[in-house]
């Protein structure tokens, strides 16, 4: 009989691992190549000081141009998509079975977003709380019911 594999996705938008459990009393150990991070950063360090101007013929419409999405956050959705996508190519190669997530509350709105039909079916459960600054060897405490079953 084949184990059932179940990933732990710990995820905020500047952060994320994955762990694994192969069954009750495992617990959790760190999959090889599965930790990222992105240095977190404020808007100010990622837009200019000045912003941009729009003139129109004639010299009548000036005006400064705003952002339409906030710099920090577009960056952490995509390093949330690029997560997602690893996910992915992981899940259609059998890597798991299960996935059990537990993210920060906006990293989690862009996961289930992020993340494909395919991975969403192995959703087990999600946790609403970023647990990324966690040791590992204390996680198992937050996922003992869910990993049980």
């Amino acid at each position: 009989m084949k184990k059932t594999v179940t990933w732990v996705l710990i995820a905020n938008g500047a952060q994320a691992r994955v762990l694994e459990n192969t069954g009750p009393g495992k617990g959790l150990t760190l999959v090889e190549g599965l930790n990222w991070s992105i240095e977190p950063l404020q808007a100010q360090e990622l837009v200019s000081d000045r912003q941009g101007s729009n003139r129109t013929p004639g010299g009548y419409g000036r005006g400064g141009f705003e952002p339409r999405t906030d710099p920090v956050e577009y960056r952490e959705a995509e390093f949330i998509k690029g997560v997602a996508a690893e996910l992915d190519r992981k899940q259609q190669n059998g890597a798991f079975d299960r996935l059990v997530i537990a993210a920060a509350p906006i990293a989690l709105g862009d996961l289930r977003q992020a993340i494909t039909a395919g991975v969403k079916k192995t959703v087990v459960a999600e946790l609403n709380k970023d647990l990324t600054n966690l040791p590992s060897d204390q996680l198992d405490k937050h996922f003992d019911g869910i990993l049980a079953a």
